[in-house]
Parts: C-alpha cells; structure tokens; sequence
C-alpha cells in the first residue's frame, strides 16, 4: 500500500506503529583521527607504511568523527591474535555483549513507550555478529524479565539491511496479531570482523574505517491505546523487500576460523544509487522528495549517502541526520536505520517540529546489505504533542 492508497482508504486500515524508540552504545571510543595509528600499532603492523598511508587516507574520507566499541584495549593487547590478520581467534570473541547491549537499548524504547515490559508479546531481535544457542533472543528475554510466552524471531547474520527486515517482521507481526506489541532488538558488536591489515585485501581496511558497535530497539503496536499513554511516533504503512539484479558478489561474508571475513566491492554504493529512483517510485507518487518527504536512509558509508542525494536530485540537508549518525558512530550495520529514525525524532522535538519526521507527514527508510538488498519502508508521521515526544 503506497502514500496515495492510504489516503484513499482514509487511513482506516489497521497499521502498524512505531510506539517508543531506544538506543545504546558500548564505552570505549576510537576517534577517527588518531585510529590508523592505533589500529597499525594494536596489529603490529607499523612496518607497512605505505598501507598506513593508505588507511589514513580511508579514514579521513569516511567523514567519521568517532565509533563506539566494546573491545578494550586491554583485551586487544592481551589477545594478540584477534588483531592479526590470519590468525584463528574465533575463540576469544564472546558473544556475552551482543545480548547486553541490544538489552540497553531495549529498556530505553520499553520506557520511551511508557508501558511495562510484561505486556510485550513477540521479540524479533537481530545480530550480525552472534551464533550461539540458545541465542541473543533467549538471554534478552532474561534480561529484561520478559514474559517467558513472548514469541521470539532471531536473525543471524543478516548484515546491513537487518534493521529494515527487522522491522519490516514487527510490522507483519503487529497488524496480524491484534493487542500485540513486538519489541524489535537489532544489537551490533563487530568484534568477529576485527583484524589487522593485510596489503591484498583493501575491502577489509575500508570495514576496519567505518564500522562501530551499536543497538537500537522499537516497539510496535498497530493499534495503540492513548488511554494507556500510547503515542504513534511513525506508522510503517507499507514495506518492500527487492534484490538488486547481478549483485551478490558486492558484500559477502563467511565465517571462517580467524572470524567473518567480508568483501566489499568498490562498486556498492553505485548499484545501490542507480535502483534508487525505481523504489522511490514504486513507494511514493506525487510527493516533492525535497519539500514533502523526510529521509531515512541506512548511512552505510560516505559514498552511498553522496551518490543517492546526487541520483535523486535530494538537498543535501534531506540526509543531514544519517549523516550526523555516521559521523558519531560509523556504520553500525542492521542498528544504523533505527539510530537515524531515533536522531530525527530527537531533533525535530527539539526545534519543536509537530510531526517526529522532521514536520513532514511522509518518510521513506532505507536499508542497504548484502545481495545487494534493500529493505524499503514508507512511514507516515503523525502530528504529534512534542512535549511528550522524548
């Protein structure tokens, strides 16, 4: 159902919603700036100067001011083989993080939403980065004193787009199970993808520059109670999943013995600008992208972000918030898009704006991964009590 259908049926038919928004990130800070000299000195790679040049030079364009990790640099000096390139270290990476940070972000969406933890009836949770049983989902339960019937969706090494399917589920889940409330966890900890330099693989020094641990969470609800203090911040009216033709050689990644080792090919950020137009269109009909459309775009990396403002003919100010989450995070993979939708609603109360997408009624969110996948949610911004909207 696109923006025009909805308005025809008047809005009556029962959508799913975005009820309370969280997000979390681990302590320890990489300033970007100072990160290839760390990054080169933790690997013992210092000998490689003309590489380390190279990665500066990386760094510096990402326009990344600082990421959030959860791995110390005690831990880093103390396992030496986590840092190396080709060494098996799988061992040393737990799994213990991913749980507790997407708990974080939870609680802060469970109290953004105002109502108790007990009455949430599904978890789908997300990680790119985890691969125990019972899973990340099963221990947040515990975490958060979940009641042990919620219905539980755990997705394993989904990648960037992650956050878009996940959400793309709690919208399903919402609309077709009336009173539920699906609380979506997407917890990023890119330990498992952690390793030093190596002069032939040039794909692994740009992911050593752009991504960061993060979590971000939701609930959702298509039919919320005002009467218990429920608020809609964002409708999900309509979503789409779409592969890219000839692309799923761009962003691979395989478990191997020393962590997940990905490829990325120089060519990403174009193929996924050149399907832009199509899937705007496809969501969104006689609507000014500019003046009439608030913009959710997954900030995977510099160069998509350039060259979808470029292929759409977008004001550069249309991207700004995705922009703002990569320059304090980096790409924090599946939590990107729900960190972007909660800075939006973050700022668009600050400048007392009556809607949370930044006072525009229509928004498309993005989500870009591996296949090349894209995740394509239309949302619809309520007039909202701003006051009461963080």
């Amino acid at each position: 159902m696109g923006s025009q259908e909805y308005i025809k049926q008047g809005g009556q038919q029962l959508v799913a919603a975005i009820l309370g928004i969280g997000t979390a990130v681990p302590p320890y800070v990489l300033p970007q700036s100072s990160f290839p000299d760390y990054y080169f000195d933790i690997s013992n790679s210092n000998h490689l100067l003309d590489l380390k040049a190279k990665f500066a030079d990386i760094c510096e364009k990402t326009m990344i001011d600082k990421r959030h990790v959860h791995m110390s640099d005690e831990f880093l000096r103390s396992n030496p083989s986590v840092a190396a390139y080709n060494s098996p270290s799988i061992n040393n990476l737990t799994d213990v993080t991913v749980p507790q940070l997407g708990a974080a972000a939870a609680r802060l969406a469970i109290a953004d939403w105002g109502r108790p933890a007990c009455e949430i009836t599904h978890l789908v949770m997300c990680t790119t980065v985890s691969g125990c049983m019972p899973g990340a989902d099963f221990e947040v339960v515990k975490l958060l004193g979940l009641p042990l019937t919620t219905k539980r969706c755990m997705m394993y090494h989904i990648g960037c787009h992650g956050g878009g399917t996940a959400l793309r589920l709690a919208k399903d889940l919402a609309e077709n199970n009336p009173g539920g409330r699906v609380l979506v966890v997407c917890s990023e900890v890119v330990s498992m993808v952690f390793r030093g330099p190596c002069e032939s693989h040039m794909g692994n020094l740009v992911g050593q520059a752009l991504f960061g641990d993060a979590a971000g969470a939701v609930v959702v609800g298509a039919d919320p109670v005002e009467a218990n203090g429920e608020r809609t911040l964002f409708e999900m009216v309509s979503a789409w999943q779409d592969i890219i033709p000839e692309t799923e050689e761009m962003v691979v990644a395989k478990l191997r013995e020393e962590g997940l080792v990905y490829n990325l090919h120089r060519d990403v950020a174009a193929r996924v600008a050149a399907s832009m137009e199509s899937l705007v269109k496809k969501a969104m009909v006689e609507k000014d992208w500019n003046e009439e459309v608030f913009w959710l775009v997954h900030p995977g990396g510099r160069d998509i972000l350039d060259r979808v403002v470029l292929t759409l003919g977008l004001r550069d100010d249309k991207v700004a918030v995705c922009r703002e989450v990569m320059r304090q995070h980096g790409n924090t993979l599946s939590s990107c898009v729900i960190m972007a939708m909660e800075e939006m609603r973050r700022r668009s109360a600050e400048r007392g704006l009556s809607t949370a997408g930044e006072g525009l009624e229509w928004g498309l969110l993005f989500g870009f991964g591996p296949g090349l996948t894209v995740e394509t949610i239309l949302l619809r911004a309520p007039p909202c009590n701003q006051a009461q909207a963080v």
